[in-house]
């Protein structure tokens, strides 16, 4: 099957799915400061929002689970095409649910709609990924991914600043804000019609998952899934109060628009390390050539810089200090020297630097010691990941829905640094991420999942 489909046709409306995808979901970040603001809550209460959308990705792939487990697996059973097509219609009517919200002028509303559209965006996390690896050659579905993800993280940069701009700036009102989400439902649903036309076979895997919970005898899996959990919940945690920290006379009073260009920045260096990593992975050489990773990188970065310039929020000198936490990724990555577990400890022990750093000072640097943290999140989720499912042989299938259900710390950790910034302030709720990355280290310090 693999050798008979044209990638090209196929693989561009996979990469705008998953542009999309991570569009939308960086979009919370700019919901939250403002329903916070519309219904007066505290943090707690407003972070809320992420425990919704991250929340259903646990409770989707808890009943996905369970039922392929019992019976047989969905995806199997109705192929990857119209999985996709099925994730994609559920998403447009989580999007389309914002409307009656914004009418209702209901905070309950928009949490529930969020959650349809997490359910939505969990069938499109099973379906698409592995559906991008067998729309061509094998040997080459490690790029098409890394293309795949380095899409999804253009998205996540742009979305704070388009949504940024056109609800900070343009939009007044509850029920305006359900526009973007009314126009990215209609896409949603006509790139479903644009997947239903597509010449795909549907492909369908005769591989049954194993009943019961036998993967977890693998240490590597076990461990693995709370480091997910922990990466997840830290890097939704951080990047939902970066705009209320960066209000903080601490930061420099920045306004809410101004502060989501910033988180911009924030998502932006995800995407500047996964293609330094994607390159990387790629690499045949025994030692990085740093010459070529410093032009990836580059240019990613510009790509970055250009966006943010486009837009007009953010001045060209103040790219000075983002422009030095690059350097200092590169430097990581050099050292990593393309060992997954050494870079995993390296990009954790840089992030608990960083979030210490951003707590103690303040102005410019404590800024950009916060917005850095992106750089180096960038790898924590493939690393992981690749490392958890490492060797299960036939549990493979099951160890990846267990590790999709610790995308929770998404829905848990938030409110929990919601609930010390509203007795402790702000700043003192970063020490939340600072234990979930100490974590990490010590999980990328285990000799026994990573034998390299």
């Amino acid at each position: 099957m693999q050798g008979t489909l044209k990638e090209s046709k196929v693989l561009l409306p996979l990469t705008l799915l998953f542009f999309l995808w991570g569009f939308m979901t960086v979009l919370n970040d700019i919901l939250i400061p403002f329903l916070k603001d519309h219904y007066a809550l505290d943090y707690f209460r407003s972070m809320l929002v992420q425990t919704s959308f991250f929340g259903s990705y646990f409770v989707g792939s808890l009943i996905y689970f369970i039922y392929s487990s019992l019976y047989r697996d969905p995806i199997n059973t109705i192929g990857y095409k119209n999985g996709i097509i099925l994730g994609l219609l559920i998403s447009g009517t989580g999007c389309a649910l914002f409307w009656p919200a914004g009418i209702m002028d209901s905070y309950p509303f928009f949490l529930f709609a969020l959650m349809i559209l997490g359910f939505g965006f969990t069938l499109l996390q099973i379906a698409a990924n592995p559906f991008v690896s067998i729309i061509g050659p094998e040997e080459s579905a490690g790029s098409r991914l890394n293309l795949a993800q380095g899409f999804n993280s253009l998205g996540t940069m742009l979305g704070p600043l388009v949504g940024g701009a056109i609800i900070f700036t343009y939009l007044s009102g509850i029920t305006a804000i359900s526009y973007p989400y009314l126009v990215a439902g209609l896409v949603f649903f006509l790139v479903a019609v644009l997947f239903w036309f597509l010449p795909i076979p549907g492909f369908k895997n005769e591989e049954r998952i194993e009943k019961g919970l036998s993967a977890l005898q693998f240490p590597n899996l076990k461990w693995g899934i709370l480091a997910i959990f922990f990466y997840v919940g830290a890097e939704v945690g951080i990047g939902s109060l970066i705009i209320n920290l960066l209000g903080l006379e601490k930061f420099g009073n920045l306004s809410e628009e101004l502060s989501s260009d910033y988180l911009s920045l924030y998502w932006g260096g995800l995407m500047i390390g996964r293609f330094g990593g994607a390159y990387i992975q790629s690499s045949r050489d025994s030692r990085i050539n740093m010459a070529k990773l410093f032009g990836v990188m580059a240019v990613a970065l510009a790509v970055v810089m250009i966006a943010n310039l486009v837009k007009g929020g953010i001045g060209t000198d103040a790219f000075l200090g983002f422009a030095v936490m690059v350097l200092l990724s590169l430097l990581g990555f050099y050292f990593g020297q393309g060992r997954s577990r050494t870079t995993l400890m390296l990009f954790s022990m840089a992030i608990v630097v960083l979030l210490l750093f951003s707590m103690f000072l303040s102005g410019s640097m404590g800024l950009w010691c916060l917005i850095g943290i992106g750089l180096f999140n960038s790898i924590m989720w493939p690393n992981i990941f690749t490392s958890a499912i490492s060797g299960l042989g036939k549990y493979t299938s099951q160890g990846s829905s267990l590790l999709v259900m610790a995308i929770l710390g998404g829905a848990l950790i938030p409110p929990l640094m919601g609930w010390i910034a509203d007795g402790q302030g702000l700043v003192l709720s970063l020490l939340v991420p600072v234990f979930c990355y100490l974590y990490i280290i010590w999980y990328s310090s285990r000799s026994y999942w990573d034998k390299k």
